[in-house]
């Protein structure tokens, strides 16, 4: 479906004024390590760790912050990164995807994901075209309807053109818990590939039904909001605390990142989780948190009641 570049070519690639963003060797070592789950339904493997884009790639026509972010996304490719995930509401976030793609070159590794969304006009096939060239891809490999919005229209243009070749995987989107109920429904009596949803180590309310429902149906999960917006990391870093012994022991977690992401990735419904950032050193700490070991099922009951504690 694209103009693909190999894994070798684009390790090759600086793009313009990216040189001062190449990572150390060790580093690029180390990206075979990033662990990947079966996409149901298919022999693809998803990278645990994608990329979100929402507030953090909305930057317009600074030079300056579009070539920030094109570091970041040259970091996530280069350690092994797979999904990235965009919307239309996300402002002049697709352009800013596609500002960076056209400099690295499109990777062997991407999982292209879009969403069609009302608000945003147009019929759904010309929202996917629009996308498609602010990204400048030929075509996407998950399209998703943003937030369930008129989702039965936009369900049954996607199917045609999943049967046409012009995409290959559908989905629905939720977050903040919203719409749980009718979420649920559609998983169960819809022809889908893939669900997002929130989940993290302190909204786990999917865990109750909508997870279960995914491993009955084969439906891949992606977890938005895995630091709750932000907020969730960034308290746990100013408060002070250590991450526990037992967590480093247990499964390798060394910071926040790696013991919040752990959490989401090991749970055996969720497929990938979508950090955002603007930063390539945070970048480095999502995805480092993508490699073994992950923790077991009694480790990540006591991950979620230490956070509970705090």
């Amino acid at each position: 479906m694209k103009n693909r570049l190999t894994r070798r070519q684009l390790l090759q690639l600086t793009g313009a004024g990216l040189a001062a963003a190449a990572l150390p060797r060790s580093l690029l070592a180390e990206s075979t390590a990033l662990l990947a789950k079966p996409i149901p339904g298919s022999d693809e493997k998803l990278p645990v760790i994608g990329m979100g884009t929402w507030r953090t790639f909305n930057v317009g026509n600074d030079p300056q912050l579009l070539d920030a972010r094109t570091r970041v996304m040259q970091a996530f490719f280069r350690q092994g990164g797979g999904l990235v995930d965009c919307s239309p509401m996300y402002g002049s976030a697709a352009d800013t995807i596609g500002y960076a793609l056209k400099r690295l070159g499109i990777p062997e590794s991407l999982l292209s994901a879009e969403k069609v969304w009302s608000p945003a006009g147009g019929s759904t096939r010309e929202q996917v075209a629009e996308l498609a060239g602010r990204w400048g891809v030929q075509g996407f490999d998950l399209m998703q309807i943003h937030n369930l919005t008129d989702w039965r229209e936009h369900l049954a243009a996607l199917r045609e053109m999943k049967a046409a070749g012009e995409i290959r995987h559908i989905g629905i989107t939720t977050s903040h818990g919203r719409r749980h109920w009718e979420f649920e429904q559609i998983m169960a009596s819809e022809d889908i590939d893939f669900a997002q949803l929130t989940y993290n180590i302190t909204h786990r309310e999917a865990e109750d039904r909508l997870l279960p429902l995914a491993r009955e149906k084969g439906i891949a999960v992606i977890a938005n909001r895995p630091y709750d917006g932000g907020s969730l990391i960034k308290g746990l870093k100013r408060s002070g605390e250590k991450v526990p012994e037992w967590a480093t022991e247990e499964c390798g977690c060394r910071t926040w990142a790696d013991f919040l992401l752990k959490f989401i990735v090991s749970h055996p419904a969720i497929s990938c989780a979508i950090p955002a950032t603007t930063r390539v050193e945070h970048m480095n700490e999502n995805m480092r948190a993508g490699r073994a070991p992950l923790p077991s099922t009694s480790t990540r009951q006591r991950m979620a009641r230490f956070i509970e504690s705090l």
